[in-house]
């Protein structure tokens, strides 16, 4: 088709990127997409011999990713359009988990998607043209209890985003974050990596928070192939969104926390005020 594009997407496995992947190669688009293993990039490729490519590549291996991404350009040309998915989510509370869970999750859903994204940026740049998305997440606006690690890193996801955006469009470069709700994917259930709970003060608030979280999981408002359409919507527009949120749950919840700030906001003008001068 004369509008395909070539797609670069990481964590192609499961997930949005999985669904993602499948719904643009049935466009007619070309995907190339990071697996974990041989198994995982065979099972990717047989489901287009000729537009699904994959390569085996951890996004936090950074001394490999340049020369991962020259290679993939090499053999597959120009790659129109960059989605960095790959990531995980992290739940624990505050004070129970360990410093080192917050620094894997930063490894992964932040340091991740920037070495990823530094390593294109060059190419897109030179060209005048290219699009990233960032798969970042509602709750990289708002908070709940017992993900502190995994909204802090898609808050600070959001906050390169938004900048880096501002930093390309000169070179007709877009930078879209795409921000879903709560989705019928893996999240919750196998990928979550979960601190053990050890303080007992925070039984009576947490674990019906830990239990609804589980046993929701699968059950979710959001359907991914519909998010993969959306996604290809916005691909496929010629001026798209700096921010998309992805589902109503996502909507609703973003638009109360905007409010509560602007109140908030209102109710201390005087105070921020008054540092002045």
């Amino acid at each position: 088709m004369s509008d395909s594009k070539t797609l670069f997407i990481t964590g192609v496995s499961s997930g949005f990127g999985s669904a993602l992947a499948q719904a643009a190669l049935a466009a007619g688009h070309r995907v190339i997409g990071t697996v974990r293993n041989d198994s995982a990039l065979t099972a990717f490729q047989t489901l287009d011999s000729e537009r699904a490519h994959a390569v085996i590549l951890d996004v936090t291996d950074f001394a490999r990713i340049d020369a991962v991404v020259a290679q993939v350009q090499a053999l597959h040309g120009p790659i129109d359009v960059l989605v960095n998915n790959a990531g995980y989510g992290h739940e624990g509370i505050f004070e129970e988990s360990p410093l080192e869970e917050m620094r894997r999750q930063f490894e992964v859903n932040v340091f991740g998607a920037v070495a990823i994204t530094k390593a294109f940026v060059p190419y897109f740049r030179e060209r005048r043209a290219g699009h990233i998305i960032n798969i970042t997440s509602m709750g990289g606006t708002i908070t709940m209890p017992g993900i502190a690690y995994y909204c802090s890193s898609k808050f600070a996801l959001e906050g390169i985003s938004d900048t880096l955006s501002q930093e390309l469009r000169p070179f007709g470069i877009a930078v879209t974050a795409v921000a879903p709700g709560s989705f019928r994917t893996d999240w919750a259930g196998r990928s979550m990596q979960r601190s053990p709970r050890s303080i007992a003060d925070y039984d009576q608030s947490f674990d019906p928070i830990r239990k609804a979280r589980q046993d929701k999981s699968g059950k979710q408002l959001g359907d991914p192939r519909k998010a993969a359409q959306a996604i290809l919507q916005v691909i496929a527009s010629p001026s798209p969104p700096d921010h998309l949120l992805l589902g109503s749950d996502a909507l609703g919840l973003v638009r109360d926390k905007l409010q509560r700030m602007s109140k908030e906001i209102d109710q201390w003008q005087d105070l921020t005020c008054s540092t002045d001068g």
